[in-house]
């Protein structure tokens, strides 16, 4: 965790602030840390373990220990001058929500698990037996089986949970994967919490075309980054945290879950959103994007910026400029799907370069959710 860039007494302070919910002190010791030379990515990656117990009442689903993995991918598209403000955004989110109760490592089960003993425990909302047997079968199987096995459960609930049964549970498991020389069971105990509460248990029959027939095409795509508000904004997030995840599947497998996505926008039509805007100069440098960002007019925005989105280069930089903009408006309370949004919003500008429908619809669908929800 590279400790020693930002001290263990930091450290250990400032993730009690985060775990007493206190976020004016959690931003109080980053503020230290900083001044002392503390690294702010070092920072980001202490909060694991608290991460995964903060919750997002009303709401069940796993909004910021998914965010966790999310807040990686925004950050690769900054210079290191830019990371405080963004790890600064994560900690004083993670502090001002409740956390789910801290629930120590039990020993695990000494002989073989089965994952119909983990569905048996969702089923039973047993959530602590579940997570002692989750993380038992990790142990056995591998961090990967188990996450195969959880997302196809998942994938049977996307109407029930809004796509959240995939879309929080792949990046928190991608995350585990990522971290493989650290314990898991923070995230496991808070993905059997969601399982248990969701009432995810019961494993759907895998039946699907092989993934070369139902890869993401731009047909799909259109459909997903169509309509405004946050049910279409989680469409485009489902298939974001779908591609995430899409080398643990066999192709019978991700066909299934391809056409679990596509089932779960229903009968939604395509449309070709902010197509009538003419692009306009690309912003200079920063300050001329963020004075037509800050204005939160999602045509003046897109018409600004369109040109950036035709090169590599210009899709970083667009990137930067979005994380930054998203950073210098917060005001210490954010929608986690602000976030997530943009996540998946840069993942469409990145996959899907060349298919202008897809983009200018992503590129609307976000700005215009953001925008109204700011």
């Amino acid at each position: 965790m590279a400790l020693e860039k930002i001290g263990a007494n930091g450290v250990q302070g400032l993730l009690k602030a985060i775990n007493d919910s206190d976020p004016e002190t959690a931003s109080k010791i980053y503020e230290r840390i900083l001044a002392d030379g503390g690294d702010p990515w070092a920072v980001h990656r202490s909060l694991f373990p608290v991460a995964q117990r903060v919750l997002n009442p009303p709401f069940i689903n796993p909004h910021l220990p998914k965010m966790y993995a999310i807040y990686r991918e925004l950050a690769a598209y900054l210079k290191p001058e830019d990371l405080p403000a963004l790890m600064g955004l994560e900690l004083r989110e993670y502090a001002r929500r409740p956390k789910l109760e801290i629930y120590p490592k039990p020993e695990l089960p000494a002989s073989r698990v089965a994952f119909g003993d983990i569905e048996t425990a969702f089923r039973d909302r047993d959530r602590e037996t579940a997570a002692a047997l989750m993380a038992r079968f990790h142990a056995q199987a591998g961090g990967p089986e188990l996450a195969r096995r959880l997302l196809l459960l998942g994938s049977g609930y996307l109407d029930d949970s809004l796509g959240h049964s995939i879309s929080c549970t792949a990046f928190m498991l991608r995350e585990i994967l990522e971290r493989d020389k650290e314990d898991p069971w923070p995230a496991l105990f808070a993905l059997a919490h969601y399982f248990s509460e969701g009432h995810f248990n019961s494993y759907p029959p895998v039946t699907g075309a092989a993934a070369s027939d139902v890869k993401p095409a731009s047909d799909h795509m259109v459909r997903a980054t169509s309509g405004r508000g946050i049910v279409n904004l989680h469409h485009t997030i489902t298939f974001y945290a779908l591609d995430r995840v899409s080398s643990l599947f066999s192709d019978e497998e991700y066909g299934h879950l391809y056409a679990a996505v596509v089932r779960f926008m229903g009968d939604k039509k395509a449309e070709h959103m902010a197509a009538e805007l003419t692009p306009g100069d690309p912003p200079r440098d920063y300050a001329g994007f963020f004075k037509t960002f800050s204005s939160l007019n999602t045509e003046s925005v897109i018409s600004s910026i369109w040109q950036m989105t035709s090169s590599k280069n210009g899709r970083q930089k667009l990137g930067r400029y979005l994380v930054k903009g998203v950073c210098d408006l917060y005001q210490g309370d954010y929608n986690p799907h602000f976030l997530t949004g943009l996540g998946s919003l840069l993942w469409v500008l990145e996959k899907y370069p060349g298919e202008e429908k897809v983009c200018r619809n992503a590129l609307y669908q976000y700005l215009d959710y953001y925008f109204r929800n700011t």
